[in-house]
């Protein structure tokens, strides 16, 4: 499996389906990476067990989507052009995204596999990820239903996707009868105590919390060391297990999260994923966590499409009637979104624990 050496005789070589798999190495979400890259190699694996993409090899060549967009999109345009990728896989920040898009339009297929703010999307670039209407709506409806929330404070990492998704929160509020008592957008690295006090003063009863990644640990541990978690509830659609399991166990009571994936999903797709992701790897390997599933969902998806359209490249728009197997069971997709139920669950010491389908 190519991390980016080799150039010359990867170039060379037609046996292989080459991906670029643009996932975060550095930057705030750094440390989803490993696990992004530990799980695109499982599903490498499983594709090369079940005789490859049409009659090619999966490979996989690994780009840092946390460095900055315009170095992304450089990384995989030289990739491109020289003949070393197939397509392009992964979950980033919106404005990798949006560098990477028009660097790939037209040249080979793209699955941002990161939660999306909904907006149409370019042809050819296929998204696996939740959106708010899916996510945010019905998880601010069970907070208000089931623990009696009615008033929110927006703390949110500033880059695309939280302030994409501002307008749809404001909205989705107004529909549900709540109130949004104030908003904070901070930059990487900036989380600080007022950060967390400025929720804590403006009388909501509880914080939407789309921080991303390492700013997320620095606001739990300081919700956590404040104490604020016996007066306000936590909802953070973006954490994963990573990011609970950096910030402490003391440090994330009151805390819910909404996904399609957590690694205490049930069934038997989740369980034969685990054994066989620990059987890869061994017991000390990264925990497979929602943003890393979601490289192997791309990777899948892209393999359905083109053994059923016969070609590496040329590929529909959409995803409209494509169906794979994943972590989380049977995802087909419906227009350019996949069909996908979402679970509640709340942060119980390292995992979370789920309470409720939304």
């Amino acid at each position: 499996m190519s991390v980016g050496t080799g150039a010359t005789l990867l170039a060379a070589r037609s046996d292989l389906w080459r991906v670029a798999l643009v996932a975060p190495m550095s930057g705030p979400g750094g440390f989803y990476g490993p696990s992004c890259q530990a799980v695109a190699e499982l599903a490498v694996h499983d594709l090369n067990a079940d005789g490859g993409v049409l009659g090619r090899m999966a490979d996989i060549e690994l780009v840092d989507g946390g460095a900055e967009p315009a170095v992304v999109a450089a990384a995989v345009r030289e990739l491109l052009d020289a003949g070393m990728i197939d397509a392009v896989v992964g979950p980033h920040v919106t404005e990798v995204r949006k560098a990477i898009a028009p660097v790939v339009a037209g040249r080979l297929p793209y699955v941002f596999t990161a939660v999306c703010e909904g907006a149409r999307g370019r042809p050819g670039v296929y998204c696996v990820g939740a959106t708010p209407d899916r996510q945010l709506r019905p998880g601010l409806q069970w907070m208000h239903e089931n623990a009696g929330v009615r008033s929110w404070h927006f703390v949110g990492s500033n880059f695309g996707w939280p302030r994409g998704v501002m307008p749809a929160v404001q909205r989705y509020m107004g529909e549900l009868g709540l109130e949004l008592r104030g908003s904070t957008l901070v930059d990487y690295g900036t989380v600080t105590e007022e950060t967390v006090t400025a929720a804590a003063t403006s009388g909501a009863d509880a914080v939407l919390l789309v921080l991303l990644g390492q700013d997320a640990v620095a606001f739990n541990r300081c919700f956590g060391r404040i104490g604020l978690h016996t007066t306000m509830l936590r909802f953070a659609p973006l954490m994963e297990e990573t990011v609970l399991l950096a910030s402490g166990v003391a440090n994330t009571r009151g805390l819910l999260s909404a996904g399609s994936y957590f690694r205490t999903s049930p069934g038997a797709d989740s369980a034969d994923f685990r054994r066989r992701y620990a059987e890869l790897h061994g017991s000390f390997a990264p925990l497979p966590t929602r943003w890393a599933v979601s490289c192997y969902e791309g990777l899948q998806l892209l393999s359905a499409m083109i053994g059923k359209h016969g070609s590496l490249t040329d590929l529909p728009p959409t995803a409209e009637g494509i169906g794979f197997t994943s972590p989380r069971g049977t995802v087909e997709f419906v227009g350019r979104r996949p069909r996908q139920s979402m679970a509640m669950a709340t942060a119980d010491g390292v995992d979370f624990a789920i309470v409720d389908t939304i």
